[in-house]
């Protein structure tokens, strides 16, 4: 099963019914969920949101979960948060297609072309990324598009592959969900 964490994003939904097009068991559950009520879990996708302050309510299954993780948007930022990065205002602040520019193609971004269109909200983004994480990918305007831990499976993306606008998205999805349940 594969949780989402619910920040309260207008997406949320989209990325459970992109899971189920992937016939992926899902489960929508609040942020504030602990680790030890979720079963079988494969892995945690940390949806975006409009509010850092009650996203941060994921930061502790983020630091304690051993499955792999992606943050979307807001989840993306939480997970930098959690390890010790820096979230903060965009210089463009843009919610709009963004073209992407994949750095390191990686388990998330594998097959995917080295430049893509997607669905993306810059209000806030990763300033730095926290020790331990490498950019897998950046955009004009964005310099940590997507990041990944060096050594545990755990992904962030500032844009939203749960969207139609989202080029490959539903490619990135499987390509995640492959990462939980190994050789999907």
């Amino acid at each position: 099963m594969i949780y989402i964490l619910n920040n309260g994003g207008q997406y949320v939904h989209r990325i459970y019914r992109s899971l189920r097009y992937l016939n992926v068991p899902s489960k929508i559950v609040p942020n504030t969920v602990k680790l030890e009520e979720l079963e079988d879990v494969k892995g945690i996708i940390v949806s975006g949101g409009p509010d850092i302050e009650k996203g941060k309510n994921c930061i502790e299954i983020i630091k304690k979960a051993e499955v792999p993780i992606l943050g979307i948007c807001l989840g993306h930022q939480l997970i930098a948060l959690a390890f010790g990065g820096e979230v903060g205002r965009a210089e463009a602040e843009e919610y709009a297609l963004t073209e992407i520019y994949v750095d390191e193609e990686n388990d998330l971004f594998k097959g995917i072309p080295k430049k893509f269109k997607a669905w993306a909200s810059h209000k806030d983004e990763v300033k730095k990324v926290p020790k331990g994480f490498k950019v897998l990918a950046h955009s004009d305007i964005c310099k940590v598009e997507a990041m990944k831990h060096e050594e545990k499976k755990i992904y962030g993306v500032q844009f939203h592959p749960e969207v139609a606008h989202t080029e490959y998205g539903s490619e990135i999805l499987k390509n995640f969900c492959r990462v939980c349940y190994e050789g999907l």
